[in-house]
């Protein structure tokens, strides 16, 4: 098992290029899964050259970007900046691009969103293939059409897993997904990279009423993650690839975000030496 360790740069917003890489070097790993959405450095309006300029900046650091994360909003193939985002990314040697998500949505009915969602697919494998960025589906709790493994599996089993993946995220499988070895099981044949989070079931802040609990992020080891099965599956699979230290810690300032990634890093660490 060869994993490449990047972190999610989300919250460390604010800071610039030249600080994030000091960030990622600070956590210890080797590379970044790349925010690269309105209000960070590299944007959508931007990106033909920021993307690009960013990438030779981490490599002449010895980091890397196997990923970069899109705007929520990107699931469409025909939005606007669709063809300019891939051909940056192709340009910049990323590896991969996490899409947007899909809601359910129920005047539609699960099946018919899922047909759309197929089709816009196919748009995005074109992409994919022109550009040699592969585009995956991240698994995300709560009334996304890629909640979990099998239902990540409705989405892209039509698509060519040359060029169209499955982002796993073991945090989110834990509150609404299969057990950690069956989920990752279903998705191998698409399985490309892991968002390492943990949570844990909670009612949205202030409700009292019932309804769908929301996912409370925690330090890996303190939520719902089943990370020794975890651990044991990804061997079991001989997976090799990058795997995305989530550290999403809202609320925090960006120094203790990078000080909380580092305790999640060490936690991993030890968990594959018991291996």
């Amino acid at each position: 098992m060869d994993l490449t360790y990047i972190m999610f740069t989300k919250h460390l917003e604010g800071l610039d290029v030249p600080g994030i890489i000091d960030a990622l070097q600070s956590v210890g790993v080797q590379g970044a899964d790349l925010c690269v959405r309105d209000g960070y450095p590299v944007n959508p309006g931007n990106i033909t050259t920021a993307l690009p300029e960013a990438a030779k900046r981490f490599a002449d650091q010895g980091l890397s970007i196997p990923l970069v994360t899109a705007p929520g909003d990107f699931n469409r193939p025909d939005i606007d900046y669709a063809e300019a985002y891939y051909a940056a990314m192709g340009e910049a040697g990323v590896g991969h691009v996490k899409l947007g998500y899909w809601h359910w949505e129920p005047e539609k009915g699960y099946w018919e969103q899922l047909d759309e969602v197929r089709g816009f697919m196919q748009g995005f494998q074109a992409l994919s293939a022109k550009h040699g960025v592969k585009t995956v589906v991240h698994n995300h709790s709560g009334k996304s059409m890629g909640l979990n493994s099998c239902a990540a599996m409705n989405i892209v089993k039509d698509c060519d897993p040359q060029h169209v993946g499955i982002f796993a995220d073991p945090g989110h499988l834990s509150l609404c997904g299969e057990p950690i070895e069956m989920a990752l099981d279903i998705v191998k044949e698409y399985l490309s990279l892991l968002a390492f989070k943990d949570l844990i079931r909670q009612r949205p802040l202030g409700s009292t009423k019932q309804g769908t609990p929301s996912g409370g992020v925690m330090r890996l080891g303190q939520g719902f993650g089943d990370w020794p099965a975890l651990v044991e599956t990804l061997e079991h699979l001989d997976f090799n690839g990058p795997v995305s230290f989530h550290s999403e810690y809202s609320g925090e300032t960006v120094e203790t975000v990078i000080d909380l990634a580092r305790i999640d890093v060490r936690f991993f660490d030890a968990l594959r030496a018991k291996e």
